[in-house]
């Protein structure tokens, strides 16, 4: 399965809404897309998240319920 790092960058003044939402509806992954692990910059403005797939699309899906909010980038890992 392939892992990779999403590097997410809230939007301005959207901190408290991510976490308002993700308290309401979790994280909002799509079937076969897994979450492993998180952390947060002290600033409450980036998320780094490691996710696997063996569906590289279905990290588009997840991300559609955060767009608004959310900026996203995905750098593919090479785990040995």
């Amino acid at each position: 399965m392939q892992r990779y790092m999403v590097v997410e960058r809230f939007k301005p003044g959207a901190g408290k809404v991510v976490y308002e939402r993700f308290h309401e509806r979790g994280r909002m992954l799509p079937a076969g897309l897994f979450f492993e692990n998180s952390w947060v910059d002290q600033e409450l403005t980036i998320c780094f998240q490691l996710m696997r797939t063996n569906d590289r699309t279905l990290l588009e899906k997840w991300f559609q319920n955060w767009v608004d909010l959310i900026d996203f980038e995905v750098i593919p890992l090479r785990v040995e």
